[in-house]
């Protein structure tokens, strides 16, 4: 299994790391019969850590295609781990800043992650 495969497993796996810790956080509120009702009434972190969850969603699909390009067409298996590694590194900076409430700075982490996924599908043109 090369590095990048394991970075697709645990890219896969962030998204339920974060609603982990929105739970956690608002563990009282928490009704597992209801789910939708326990997100909308989140406030303060635990809604930060559900709009992380949500948008570890939205970037799972895109770098997942892009490792899969970049490994189909035989770009060098050390630069693909390498921007795997970073833009799961990237990811988890990513959430943490949304956990803080720095927004601007987990923008620019957004970016820098994003570029990865670009990255990677230059690597398989």
């Amino acid at each position: 299994m090369h590095i990048a495969h394991l970075c697709l497993l645990l890219a896969a796996l962030l998204p339920i790391l974060f609603t982990a810790i929105a739970k956690t956080i608002a563990r009282r509120q928490f009704n597992n019969y209801a789910p939708r009702d326990f997100q909308a009434r989140l406030s303060g972190m635990a809604l930060r850590a559900h709009w992380v969850q949500l948008n570890s969603f939205e970037a799972f699909p895109p770098f997942a295609v892009a490792v899969l390009v970049a490994e189909q067409v035989g770009a060098a298996q050390g630069r693909i781990d390498a921007l795997t590694l970073a833009f799961v590194g990237l990811r988890v900076i990513y959430g943490g800043c949304y956990l803080a409430n720095w927004a601007a700075l987990r923008s620019l982490v957004w970016f820098a992650g994003m570029g990865c996924v670009v990255w990677l599908f230059v690597l398989g043109l």
